[in-house]
């Protein structure tokens, strides 16, 4: 019975986490400045465009295009599956 628990708690844990993290990736971009509007002025957000070299750009790039638009639905599920995992994995672990 001790096995069907704790599968019980790794399985609730990695739903918890599937569910919860496309919503605080949305959150934590927002408040980084990575909004509908744009990058907002005197953000983390703008602060990381302005330096404009390397890899930088495309990392902007994608975090605005997810601040403005969302996460796409498959990408959420990819995100929820990933944190589910590690999730699961971590509370195995324990």
């Amino acid at each position: 019975m001790e096995n069907v628990a704790t599968a019980a708690k790794v399985v609730a844990t990695g739903v918890a986490a599937a569910a919860a993290a496309p919503v605080v990736i949305g959150t934590a971009l927002g408040a980084l400045g990575f909004g509908a509007a744009g990058v907002a002025a005197g953000s983390w957000g703008a602060t990381w465009m302005a330096w404009g070299a390397g890899t930088v750009p495309a990392a902007v790039a994608v975090m605005q295009s997810v601040g403005a638009a969302g996460i796409a639905g498959g990408t959420q599920a990819c995100i929820g599956l990933a944190a589910g995992g590690a999730a699961a994995a971590a509370r195995l672990m324990r």
